[in-house]
């Protein structure tokens, strides 16, 4: 039996908006092992990065999460992590932020603690649970394929 957190998740993975998005190549539902959810997110070179996002709460609470290793079942190894030329990217992309479990977002639960001033100099990008976590991986998407993003500096094994 699943809880209403969880419900509440795979009815958002149902809508339309999340589909079509599926539907053009944007990203890919991966695996649902509640509270964690997997989706690869397609960068502008045809790259895959996965994500990892713990929705526990879902979606009166922000999920959060960051690029993951599916083999090894980890946070994916930093010199295999977008990056950026001094941008955008770089600035979302942070090895250096919560140790890597966290994008540095507005829409993401952990990084959003202690950055009440985002409110107002962000608010397109904090939080909508009526838009839920396609709000969170349209941003991803959106980073993966700006003029700012760089491919990881290793490949994956």
């Amino acid at each position: 039996m699943q809880a209403p957190d969880e419900r509440a998740l795979c009815a958002d993975l149902e809508e339309p908006v999340f589909l079509l998005a599926e539907w053009e190549g944007r990203w890919r539902l991966v695996a649902i092992d509640w509270p964690y959810v997997l989706v690869t997110v397609r960068a502008r070179d045809a790259w895959e990065f996965c994500f990892r996002f713990n929705c526990q709460n879902y979606p009166s609470s922000p999920p959060t999460g960051g690029p993951w290793d599916i083999d090894r079942n980890s946070i994916l190894p930093f010199d295999q992590w977008p990056r950026g030329k001094g941008g955008r990217v770089s600035a979302v992309f942070r090895t250096d932020w919560k140790n890597g479990t966290a994008l540095y977002l507005p829409c993401d639960r952990v990084s959003f603690e202690g950055h009440a001033n985002w409110r107002n100099e962000m608010p397109s990008k904090i939080w909508r649970p009526d838009d839920g976590l396609t709000q969170y991986l349209e941003l991803i998407y959106d980073l993966l394929n700006c003029g700012d993003y760089a491919p990881p500096v290793r490949a994956a094994a």
